[in-house]
């Protein structure tokens, strides 16, 4: 019964009041809903953009197969030995990634960053201990 004084409206309106309540609704759209489908739009532009042959895809009709060549505005998907499908770019719905294969690849990439690391670490260290055994020479003379 506190709260009886928000619910009513003045017969004539308060124009401040209404424009902030209809701010107010426009900004809880935007973070809820028209943000999060933009980000998810972009998500699904930029996987369509960067299908290659080889890939494992779903199409929205839900047919699972592997993309054979891509052009610019189509897919060409092998479903099956001898059978291949063209679809619109806009038609794929998934990329499947292989988590085996993703894994391996992860840990290449490190092992080849570690490596990298010392062999900079080794060229650095290299020019110290040539430059102490110049002046151990030297401090013999």
């Amino acid at each position: 019964m506190q709260f009886n004084y928000l619910l009513q409206s003045d017969p004539g309106g308060s124009l401040g009041s209404t424009l902030i309540m209809m701010a107010l609704i426009f900004v809880i759209f935007y973070f809820f809903l028209i943000r999060p489908q933009r980000k998810k739009e972009k998500e699904t532009q930029k996987m369509i953009a960067a299908l290659k042959k080889g890939d494992k895809v779903v199409t929205i009709g839900g047919i699972h197969g592997t993309v054979s060549s891509t052009k610019e505005h189509t897919v060409l998907v092998k479903v099956d030995d001898g059978c291949k499908i063209e679809f619109s770019r806009s038609a794929i719905a998934n990329v499947i990634v292989d988590k085996t294969a993703e894994a391996k690849a992860e840990k290449k990439a490190a092992k080849e960053k570690k490596e990298s690391e010392e062999k900079t670490a080794e060229t650095i260290e290299a020019p110290a201990e040539e430059k102490s055994e110049t002046t151990s020479t030297e401090e013999k003379k």
